[in-house]
């Protein structure tokens, strides 16, 4: 263990995934080749004794991101492992397709101690939103929506806080706009834009993610006329001046953000762990057939995060010289 590694000190944000499948088959998400959950294996459910023992064993937690590739909601247990975390101060935080809401569920949301949902809504009408959303509901979704955001009032609660998640891609990019004013009407406040335009460039890319690359290739902004971009960027921005719904889009300029000294530093300050306490460099890298660097379950943490896997990753950022997971990475390029 050299200094390097011994001088990272173990993270206080931690990203866990509760669920390694899901009820949708969006068009944007590998979930659907991956081989460790169905069809090909067993339900794919982090052990909630495992959950916790992960959670105890980053001593400076103060943000849990509860959500990997997965549906949380599919967890039996989900909202258990919300209160787990909530009652030691850990700021918990999810992101679901909204689908699965009961009202029991809704207000379990409220009542768990979570903080924070961001509900993926990638289009202002049905057509769009399902075309990408495979299996969902738009109008279903939307009534989720509304149960949620009734059921929290009627409570008296602040959280969970709400926000819209949207990934920009050539099929809504008209929509965006639309979005924020459904956002408004809907009661939430926040909606965030992202930019699908991770090329899974990787030389040693799973069979699966070759379906992917031709989608992203097929809808990404990066290849977009600009003039039609910026339209549609600023007719969302006057859409949220007028609501006074927070609007954050993506950049599309490819110029690389300022980065630390040290490169990408998602390795350095946040653990990703699949179900199964597969430790990933981040979450842009989904799931762990592309990448491991350990398993932080059964291998502990401390030897995972200080090994030597970790090590020479950080090692590669730091140098200037990404590993090749990283080259067509949109946080990695600055286009996310």
């Amino acid at each position: 263990m050299n200094d390097l590694a011994v001088g990272v000190p173990l993270p206080r944000f931690v990203q866990i995934e509760p669920v390694g499948q899901c009820n949708l088959r969006c068009q944007m998400c590998p979930i659907t080749w991956r081989k460790d959950g169905p069809p090909w294996g067993p339900p794919a459910f982090i052990e909630i004794e495992t959950f916790q023992r992960l959670v105890d064993g980053f001593p400076e937690i103060s943000e849990l991101q509860l959500q990997g590739m997965g549906e949380p909601l599919l967890h039996p247990h989900f909202f258990a492992m919300v209160r787990y975390a909530s009652e030691r101060g850990i700021q918990v935080s999810t992101n679901t397709n909204l689908t699965l809401l009961t009202p029991v569920r809704a207000k379990s949301c409220v009542a768990s101690g979570l903080h924070t949902l961001h509900v993926s809504l990638d289009g202002a009408t049905a057509a769009t939103y399902q075309s990408i959303r495979r299996r969902a509901n738009f109008a279903k979704v939307l009534r989720n929506l509304d149960a949620l955001v009734a059921c929290r009032n009627e409570l008296g609660s602040a959280t969970p806080q709400l926000r819209i998640v949207v990934v920009a891609m050539r099929r809504n990019l008209d929509e965006l706009a639309g979005i924020v004013i459904l956002a408004h009407q809907h009661g939430i406040d926040t909606v965030f834009v992202q930019h699908l335009c991770h090329d899974y460039s990787d030389a040693e890319l799973p069979d699966g993610y070759r379906a992917m690359r031709d989608f992203v290739a097929a809808e990404t902004l990066l290849g977009e006329q600009p003039a039609r971009v910026e339209q549609a960027f600023a007719a969302a921005r006057t859409a949220a001046a007028e609501t006074g719904v927070d609007l954050r889009l993506p950049r599309l300029d490819q110029q690389p953000r300022q980065r630390s000294p040290r490169g990408c530093d998602w390795p350095s300050n946040g653990a990703y762990l699949s179900y199964r306490g597969d430790a990933m460099p981040c979450c842009m890298v989904s799931t762990p057939d592309r990448i491991t660097l350990g398993n932080m379950a059964t291998d502990g943490i401390p030897a995972v995060w200080h090994g030597p896997a970790y090590q020479a990753f950080r090692q590669a950022l730091a140098a200037g010289e990404p590993p090749d997971v990283c080259r067509g990475c949109a946080v990695y390029n600055g286009t996310f």
